[in-house]
């Protein structure tokens, strides 16, 4: 574990918010614990797993019923936490490549993958210093409205992409809707969410991102909504994008 930085040692890029990565820092230890702060993240994974697999087994030609369905692809998982989303990828078939600027998180994540037995690589680098490229799908899910320059960012994900590669985003639409379900509601009364967890005005419209891919010759192949019952603690999709919402696009290919 040589590789990793010490809890102390800041990552210095431009998407880089100190703020945010300390926040993570003191959450770190509770990733895995499905009935902690971040129960709201479990439950939101088994529906976007799901929505992964359908859409990029359609796109590919395969069964997304097969036992491996993502088997020869390599992921790149943007701000991976604590690994919940890298390791379904994985239990896909998926070769994984799961990158945050908060230490404890990669340390969190990659004994929980030895400790599932699962080889999915972690490593504590922010996306503009990372040092591959020609991942054939970049994941960038809840990670978007915690960064400094969400265009910037975007276009470093899309500079990862193989050319004819997929890019998948989640985040939160910035709406008087998400104003109320996702930081009065989530973080004050239904204290789904720790109190801070979102600024609203780093939420960010479906139209922003889908005008930036467009620029960028990307073709949208998916795109949903996502609900929230507060009350039963269940998700599920929609086709109503006021709040939460996800993006499936291709990137161009080369030829």
């Amino acid at each position: 574990m040589g590789w990793f930085m010490s809890e102390t040692e800041a990552i210095k890029a431009a998407s880089v918010d100190p703020e945010e990565v300390a926040r993570y820092q003191r959450l770190a230890a509770t990733w895995w614990d499905e009935k902690g702060p971040f129960w709201p993240l479990h439950v939101l994974n088994r529906v976007r797993t799901d929505w992964i697999v359908e859409h990029l087994a359609k796109s590919l030609g395969r069964d997304s019923e097969a036992p491996l369905p993502l088997a020869g692809l390599r992921m790149l998982d943007v701000g991976c936490g604590g690994g919940i989303l890298s390791e379904s990828m994985a239990r896909h078939g998926a070769e994984v490549l799961g990158i945050d600027v908060t230490p404890r998180n990669i340390i969190v994540a990659t004994s929980h993958a030895e400790g599932s037995g699962l080889g999915v690589e972690y490593r504590h680098v922010a996306l503009e210093d990372l040092d591959q490229d020609g991942f054939d799908v970049v994941l960038n899910m809840e990670v978007i409205e915690h960064v400094v320059d969400p265009r910037a960012f975007l276009r470093q994900c899309l500079a990862r992409v193989r050319p004819g590669g997929f890019l998948i985003l989640a985040t939160l639409n910035r709406t008087a809707a998400s104003f109320v379900a996702g930081i009065i509601g989530a973080e004050y009364i239904f204290r789904i969410l720790p109190r801070g967890t979102h600024q609203w005005r780093r939420f960010v419209r479906p139209i922003e991102l889908l005008s930036s891919l467009d620029a960028a010759g990307c073709r949208l192949v998916a795109r949903s909504g996502v609900a929230v019952n507060p009350l039963t603690r269940r998700m599920r999709l929609t086709r109503y994008e006021g709040i939460n919402y996800m993006l499936l696009a291709r990137v161009p290919d080369s030829t």
